[in-house]
């Protein structure tokens, strides 16, 4: 089902697969994503007044904020991107404008259409694509093909009719894969599906870089001969027939209509470009309130030039996040604090929930450890009571030293199952049970003693 179509409890079931606790997290963002839907329903006479409600989520580090944004994106049938605000700098120093991230959610959206397009015209471009590799394979029957003898039953239907047949029989071969692994003559071409391009947009060596591979692509390369095998061939014929069957003008006017009207930006370390008294007593703070004073205008609303044309931000969900634990976000610029009214803490992590995460999750660490042990023919079981144990500790950890949230239970696991890794070839065959007692053997050294813990866990 496609976001837009999902109810904000349906969007809150599907983060829970993945997300244990921070309910209202996900209800605000649910409502948040929901809404982009509904915006879209209105008549267009409201449709522009209705404004997305930007949202800051604030929270310890390693307890869901960026995994919310990860699934939204493998939710999301709508332009999306992360972003790191510490990327970004003041216009005038070395470093990422910010202006680039309307650029990388256009140029995600681009990517996204194309490939929607493409799919729907799988079926005659894979016709193609085959007709071209028998044509490879047999070059001879290609012209044979499309004779026309005048005359019925004369020897060049004979011909034509003998070269169909083969072509038939290799076209069956083809199918099955038999010839994947022999080698074909392949002209490639460049390309040339560039719409436009921005000169020098940005100041960073990244963005030049790609200006300069622009520049380049509007003339496309020069054709080359190459030795491929028809398995690669297929690959390299498909992707340039795909781009002959996709109108690159009518992509570029689809995504910046879904850009404008569902893009989501998804700003994660915003707390690090707040302005605190410690840091503009310790020195110059060149980019920090710089980057903010560059953001507050395309949160605000504003037309942003990239090489697809001008995109209108003023309808883009912005969900920012950030631990908050040495600034606050009070430390933004008051503007900047009024274009993201929805704000949500995030609770840190109990033991019951460490224990949750281990089990629970669809991509739970647990269910990791036990496949990755399977492929040394080991069966790898955890006791309840381990898991038990397993959580108290990451809890423990994250109390006494650095509370780095769910991530503790990493550092812990590969702790506690270093020697089976280590051994998995000589255990083959093997059942393997963890239990308490094996974890506090492994662990409960280095829990007691607080400086080693600090290094090791």
């Amino acid at each position: 089902m496609r976001l837009d179509e999902l109810t904000p409890a349906q969007i809150v079931q599907e983060l829970d697969k993945y997300i244990i606790g921070q309910d209202q997290a996900k209800r605000t963002v649910a409502i948040a994503l929901r809404n982009r839907a509904r915006r879209k329903r209105l008549p267009e006479s409201i449709r522009d007044e209705v404004s997305p409600k930007n949202i800051i989520m604030i929270g310890p580090t390693g307890v869901g904020k960026t995994e919310i944004a990860r699934r939204i994106a493998k939710l999301a049938n709508t332009p999306f991107i992360k972003v790191e605000a510490t990327k970004y700098t003041e216009v005038g120093y070395v470093g990422r404008d910010v202006e680039s991230m309307v650029r990388d959610l256009m140029g995600t959206a681009v990517q996204m259409v194309k490939k929607e397009m493409a799919e729907s015209r799988k079926t005659q471009v894979d016709k193609r694509v085959e007709e071209r590799l028998l044509d490879m394979l047999l070059p001879s029957t290609g012209t044979q093909v499309k004779s026309n003898p005048s005359e019925p039953g004369s020897m060049g239907t004979e011909l034509s009719e003998a070269s169909l047949t083969t072509r038939d029989k290799f076209r069956k071969l083809l199918s099955e894969g038999r010839f994947d692994d022999r080698e074909v003559e392949l002209v490639v071409h460049g390309r040339q599906n560039v719409q436009g391009i921005e000169l020098l947009a940005g100041n960073s060596l990244e963005d030049l870089e790609n200006t300069i591979q622009n520049l380049g692509s509007i003339f496309g390369g020069k054709p080359k001969r190459r030795k491929v095998s028809i398995k690669r061939a297929r690959e390299l014929i498909t992707e340039e027939e795909m781009e002959k069957s996709v109108d690159q003008e009518r992509v570029v006017e689809i995504a910046k209509e879904q850009v404008e009207q569902m893009g989501i930006i998804f700003i994660d370390e915003i707390d690090k470009i707040a302005s605190t008294k410690q840091s503009m007593s310790s020195g110059p703070d060149v980019s920090r309130e710089g980057v903010q004073r560059d953001i507050l205008p395309i949160v605000e609303g504003s037309k942003i030039s990239t090489k697809w044309g001008m995109v209108d931000t003023t309808h883009i969900l912005f969900i920012a996040a950030g631990a908050f634990h040495v600034s606050k976000p009070s430390d933004l610029i008051p503007e900047l604090q009024g274009r993201f009214p929805l704000r949500v803490e995030l609770s840190e992590l109990t033991s019951e929930d460490f224990e949750r995460i281990l089990k629970e999750p669809e991509n739970a660490i647990i269910k990791q450890y036990i496949e990755l042990m399977r492929t040394e023919n080991v069966e790898l079981i955890f006791s309840e009571n381990a898991l038990k144990t397993i959580s108290d500790i990451a809890y423990k950890v994250n109390s006494t030293t650095e509370n780095i949230g769910a991530r503790r239970l990493y550092t812990i696991m590969e702790r506690l199952l270093e020697d089976i890794s280590f051994k998995a070839d000589e255990l083959s065959g093997q059942t393997v049970t963890v239990t308490p007692q094996y974890v506090e053997e492994r662990l409960s050294g280095i829990i007691e003693n607080e400086d080693l813990s600090r290094y090791i866990l």
